[in-house]
């Protein structure tokens, strides 16, 4: 019945079981299956079950540890029947795979009646109560087996222990510390238990608690522990027990226990323990054993530190100290301890040992002299040093014991004795020399011996005494070198010989700078003879003395004679103080000399009479002399000598002194005063002083132009110590005279000293530019500011590229004082350019000026051969340009005119525009709308100056047919080629090419070769035969057609050379001749109409084409011919831009020199926008609302920054500008003839744009 009703509430079951965290899923045949078994069940319910729908087997109670498989086992007898498990009251349904629980199925053999139920990894929520089910069937009621439990062990899977597992936890031995063990859930609950070392805990509380889901434990076990010496480095581990384990989990750490060392013990070197002798290096281990950590040790002596060094060895845990000392007598009964203990330890351990020390008496002393004369008694007393044990003392007189006559023994120092004898005996004279010794002994130093010796001295008498040396009386000039020698016999001790002079004892010098007068010799033994020697250089106080020797009692005596020189000549004046015009009387006096001397007088060599005054008393037993004299003073006199001179005739010697005479006079200046002083501007200049005075100068006083310079010194000048006056970074303003006083304390003079200050040249004037009419004469005139002005300091350069061009022959060079001049005479065109004024006056650096020379001449307008033609169409659209170009200075003005009639510029089809570059000047006349029956004229172009006028013509024609080139000559040429060059002709204002016709004389027939590129005016010529005759024509051909061939000029006949002779240019092939151009003048009319009808035939067919390839070439033309006519040799004229320049042509006009042949450009539909011009006084942006200001007269202009535009723009690109170059800045402008009047060196060479343009390093 409990089945039927949980399969008549499924789902209540299935929301209960998910209130236990379980999502079960019925499946969706489960209703049907339930009904269908409920009806069976009710229609069957009175029907006893039969024995076929029994078990024959019954599931049984099971256990299975998490995460392993079980198995419950239902046998049915009868098969057929539905069987289905319940778990805790949920049907689990009759499938097989048992939807909805993917670890549940049913296993074994349905037909046998197996329905096992088999769960693969269980785990907590398959710990449950089961039923095996089988439902009604027609053979018998349903049956449900008895219920059985599947129990699941969960194993802990981790314990947390405290103090923390895996550490090292640091417990003092004797403590008692608590372990707390914390298993992870499990069920059942497991078993926790504690091991120290290995050994059980028995001391152990354990609580189990609710884990952290249901039907799970967690065991909380506290241990008690007590740790010992024994436990350190050992585990205590915690190990939890389950039926779900194998084997327990652990988890643990390790003790470290610590625990106090053992005691110290001390090993004694050996076997007498504390006994050792003084001097002895003791040497003592102290070990402790155990202890963690283990002993620290130190030693200790009578309680105060010795030693705190020591050492472990932690594999034996043992703690060792070394002890090394010298022992020493004062270390007697000291106590040596060794303590040890750590930072556990109750109290401190100690071991120790008392020293026992054993020394002899460091020392023996023997009180009393040893020296005592003959036959009398001498008293001794030897006493030794603190000893232990006491040592016994005896006597010796060489090897002779002698019977002390007293014996005494005192306590000393560290325990020790201090023994003591006393000895008294008569000395006798063979005694003397031998050793008295003093001996010390005892058994405890049975090797050793101690002992102290004394040499006894006995004294007696010498025998005899006396004195070898020179006779007595024999006279010695002074500063011989005598020899005395005091010679005695016998004597203890030796006799000490001493020398005495006069009653004195002789002695050397002590200082060491005093000449050894005397040399005292050292006492000298020679078996039982004495002697000592005493060495003089003899002097004047030797002369007359006694000299004695002396030995005790004994004594010897001699006498010398010496004869010296005056021993001091002194010069007696009376008086210091002297002028000129003072009398001065000096005398003269030497002191003392043997024998007497003569006196004599000298002034600077010359001999003065003097008169002999009366003697005085003399020392060293010698004569005295005296001498005076009577001078006048004058200021000459001062620091001359006065001389007298001691003459011994008899000696030959003499001695002088001299009196220095000490003059006062007023300062006077010597001859070699130098009066000019030549200096160079920043640099140095010393104004020596020359003057005698006595006393010295006490001032130098120097004054300039009424100022006095400070004696102190200033910022440029001082006055040396010998009153020189200094100056540095010298201006010419320090030129002049400056005025010396010197004074001193007996007057003044003065003294005028001039300095001449030299500087480098500075240019002060140059007239530049310098303007002179051709075939005139004029000059260049430069004025400097120098010193030295020098007659050849000027000279001049012409600036120029070319060698020829720095000639300044024709040209004349004046110098007069500052002023330095280049003359012209006959001024040529040629001679025009810039020229550099050059001043070296021997002072760097030379000065240098530019300076243009201008020179003027009438215009002088371009005419090219033959007339110069521009090209236009004349259908009112169309604008052509024409080129007029002139040289000439000053500024030229152009005029034009149209058939010889001055054109109306005013008209706004003409558009006029003026350029000036340097010497050259163009005007470019534009005609718009240009019409065949107005502008098909003759335009005259006449440029005028002041000084005079020249005129051109250019003609304005209809688009042809181009007009043969001209002037085809050869270049070079080999067998099988020729070079050719040509000009070409008018292109009749289109784009032109060539073409060479040429055929071989004995072969019918001509051969045709273009010329590429089509604008080229050289081509070689190829394919030709040796030694053949040819005949080359060339044609010009464009747009409307091919060029007429001319009978010269554009055809020319060759022979080529043989293969055996050599190429190269020819010798003599000169160039044909072009057509006159008079011979062209008629046929102007007949150009204009064929031009005209051509125009206005051909104009719908060609006028497009013709325009767009005119466009699209006229730059390659121009491009082109730019190039081939840049190169021109200049003509210099440094009139403002510096040279003559040629403009390049452009598509509307043809402009070249005598040389150079015109090109011929069309202008249809052509209309430059051109800048506007000087004249027109329109400027750059950025620049209209400033003052533009252009030195010098109106032709000398600088050309503007504009350069026209489009198709005009190589024109004018022969001399580039900048826009610094467009004006000098009003401010910074000056009258070019004040510009040198600054110092070159004041301009700031960074800037260059804001000098004046004469300055800025080069010519434009």
């Amino acid at each position: 019945m409990e089945s039927l009703k949980s399969q008549e509430h499924p789902e209540k079951e299935s929301s209960q079981s998910g209130g236990h965290g379980l999502a079960l899923r019925v499946p969706t045949q489960a209703p049907l299956l339930l009904v269908g078994l409920l009806t069976t069940g009710l229609a069957q319910l009175q029907t006893p079950a039969s024995a076929s729908r029994g078990f024959w087997a019954l599931p049984e109670n099971t256990t299975a540890v998490e995460g392993a498989a079980a198995e419950l086992r239902c046998g049915v007898s009868a098969p057929g029947s539905a069987v289905q498990w319940a778990k805790d009251g949920l049907l689990l349904g009759p499938d097989p795979r048992i939807p909805g629980f993917p670890r549940y199925r049913l296993e074994g053999d349905p037909t046998k009646g197996e329905f096992h139920l088999h769960i693969e990894a269980c785990d907590l929520s398959d710990d449950a109560e089961y039923e095996c089910q089988v439902g009604r069937s027609e053979t018998g009621p349903e049956l449900v087996s008895p219920g059985v439990i599947l129990s699941i062990l969960v194993p802990p899977k981790m314990l947390q222990l405290t103090p923390e597992a895996g550490s090292t936890v640091t417990w003092e031995a004797g403590q008692e510390y608590e372990v707390s063990c914390v298993s992870g859930d499990a069920k059942p609950a497991p078993d926790i238990t504690f091991l120290q070392s290995g050994q059980l805990i028995s001391d152990v509380t354990a609580n189990v608690n609710e884990g952290s889901q249901e039907k799970l434990f967690a065991t909380e076990a506290t241990a008690r522990v007590t740790p010992q010496s024994s436990d350190n480095g050992q585990l205590l581990v915690c190990e939890g027990a389950s039926p779900a384990l194998d084997t327990p989990i652990k988890a643990s750490f390790t003790m470290n226990v610590l625990f106090p060392p053992g005691p110290p013990v001390i090993e004694w070197p050996g076997l007498d323990e504390g006994h050792v002798r003084a001097g002895q290096s003791l040497e003592l281990l102290c070990m402790s054993r155990g202890g963690n950590p283990l002993a620290t040790l130190q030693w200790l002596k009578n309680g105060q530190p010795l030693s705190t060094a020591w050492g472990t060895k932690h594999a034996q845990a043992v703690a060792r100290s070394m002890l090394v000392m010298i022992v020493r007598p004062e270390d007697h009964g000291a106590r040596l301890s060794c303590e040890a203990h750590n930072s556990v330890s109750k109290e401190i351990q100690e071991r120790g040992v008392t020293l026992q020390v054993t020394f002899p008496p460091s020392a023996i002393t023997i009180l009393g002299s040893a020296s005592q004369s003959e036959n009398k008694n001498v008293t001794l007393s030897c006493i030794t040093k603190s000893s232990r044990p006491r040592v016994l003392l005896r006597w010796w007189l060489g090897w002779r014991q002698l019977q002390a006559t007293e014996e005494t023994v005192m306590d000393g120092l560290h325990g020790g004795h201090i023994s003591m004898s006393n000895l008294t005996f008569p000395v006798r004279r063979e005694d003397n020399g031998l050793t008295l010794t003093c001996e010390a002994f005892s058994e405890a130093f049975t090797k050793e011996t101690f002992k102290k010796s004394l040499t006894l001295n006995v004294k007696y008498p010498a025998q005899k005494l006396w004195i070898e040396g020179p006779p007595e009386g024999q006279p010695l000039r002074a500063g011989t070198r005598v020899r005395l020698v005091c010679l005695a016999i016998g004597g203890n001790p030796d006799p000490s010989l001493t020398w005495y002079k006069d009653s004195r004892t002789v002695t050397e010098p002590r200082q060491p700078q005093e000449p050894r007068r005397v040399q005292l010799g050292n006492l000298e033994k020679s078996g039982s003879t004495f002697s000592r020697e005493l060495v003089l250089l003899t002097g004047p106080s030797d002369n007359q003395a006694k000299f004695t020797c002396k030995a005790g009692q004994l004594s010897a005596s001699t006498k010398l004679v010496v004869q010296f020189p005056s021993t001091n000549v002194t010069i007696l004046a009376n008086a210091s103080a002297l002028r000129p015009g003072d009398a001065l009387n000096l005398t003269c006096v030497s002191v003392s000399s043997n024998p007497p001397v003569n006196l004599t007088w000298d002034k600077e060599g010359e001999k003065l009479e003097g008169l002999t005054s009366r003697p005085r008393s003399a020392p060293f037993k010698g004569s005295a002399a005296a001498r005076s004299i009577l001078l006048r003073m004058s200021s000459s006199d001062h620091g001359h000598r006065v001389t007298c001179r001691a003459h011994s005739t008899e000696l030959r010697e003499t001695v002088s002194a001299f009196y220095r005479l000490n003059v006062l006079y007023p300062p006077e200046f010597l001859g070699e005063q130098v009066l000019v002083v030549t200096a160079v501007e920043k640099g140095e200049a010393l104004l020596p002083v020359s003057v005698s005075a006595n006393p010295a100068p006490e001032a130098f006083n120097w004054t300039f132009r009424g100022y006095r310079l400070s004696p102190t010194g200033g910022p440029r000048h001082r006055i040396l110590s010998g009153g020189a006056l200094q100056l540095w970074n010298v201006t010419r303003a320090d030129d002049g005279l400056y005025q010396l006083l010197c004074q001193n304390s007996e007057g003044t003079a003065e003294a005028l000293v001039r300095l001449d200050v030299q500087y480098a040249p500075t240019i002060r004037a140059l007239q530049d530019p310098t303007e002179v009419n051709i075939g005139g004469s004029a000059d260049i005139v430069c004025t400097v500011d120098a010193n030295p002005i020098l007659p050849g300091m000027f000279s001049w350069e012409r600036l120029g590229e070319e060698e020829e061009d720095q000639s300044l022959d024709d040209m004349e060079e004046i110098s007069k004082g500052p002023t330095g001049r280049l003359r012209i005479h006959q001024a040529k065109l040629a001679q025009a350019g810039a020229y550099q004024c050059i001043v070296d006056n021997g002072v760097a650096p030379p000065a240098r000026g530019l300076v243009r020379l201008v020179v003027r001449f009438a215009p002088q307008v371009e005419h090219p051969t033959p007339l110069t033609k521009v090209a236009a169409a004349g259908d009112s659209t169309s604008s052509a340009t024409l080129h007029c170009r002139a040289r000439g200075v000053p500024n030229i003005v152009f005029t034009w005119a149209k058939n010889g009639v001055p054109l109306d510029l005013q008209n706004p089809r003409y558009t006029e525009h003026t350029y000036h570059q340097g010497g050259v000047h163009s005007s470019l006349l534009t005609i718009a709308n240009i019409s065949a029956a107005q502008d098909y004229a003759l335009f005259t172009c006449t440029a005028t100056n002041p000084l005079g006028s020249d005129h051109t013509s250019i003609q304005l024609v209809s688009i042809s047919r181009p007009d043969p080139p001209y002037g085809l000559k050869v270049l070079s040429m080999t067998p099988h080629s020729v070079g050719l060059e040509w000009k070409p002709g008018f292109d009749g204002g289109l784009p032109q090419r060539f073409q060479i016709r040429y055929e071989a004389l004995e072969t019918p027939g001509f051969l045709y070769m273009d010329v590429l590129p089509p604008q080229a005016t050289t081509f070689t010529l190829t394919g030709l035969q040796p030694s053949t005759r040819y005949r080359i024509w060339l044609l010009a051909s464009n747009a409307l057609g091919d060029s007429e061939v001319a009978d010269k000029g554009s055809q020319i006949s060759i022979t080529t050379p043989g293969l055996d002779q050599p190429s190269g240019e020819p010798d003599s092939q000169m160039p044909t001749e072009q057509p006159a151009g008079s011979s062209e003048l008629p046929l102007m009319p007949v150009l204009f109409a064929v031009g005209g009808l051509l125009l206005l035939s051909n104009a719908s067919c060609v006028g497009g084409f013709l325009w767009q390839r005119r466009q699209r070439r006229l730059a390659e033309g121009i491009s082109e011919k730019t190039e081939a006519e840049s190169e021109e040799v200049p003509i210099r004229n440094e009139y403002e831009e510096g040279q003559w320049t040629r403009d390049l042509d452009d598509p509307s006009s043809t402009v070249s020199t005598a040389d150079v042949e015109p090109y011929y450009h069309s202008m249809k539909d052509f209309s430059p926008q051109l800048p506007p011009t000087l004249e027109e006084a329109s400027y750059p942006r950025g620049l209209e609302e400033e003052n533009m200001a252009f030195p010098g007269h109106l032709y000398d202009e600088v050309e503007r920054m504009y350069a026209p535009s489009g198709t005009w723009g190589p024109l004018y690109d022969e001399v580039q500008m900048g826009p610094g170059d467009l004006r000098w800045s009003e401010d910074k402008y000056e009258d070019p003839r004040g510009i040198y009047d600054q110092v070159a060196g004041d301009l700031d060479p960074m800037e260059p744009d804001s000098l004046p343009f004469e300055l800025r390093g080069h010519l434009v």
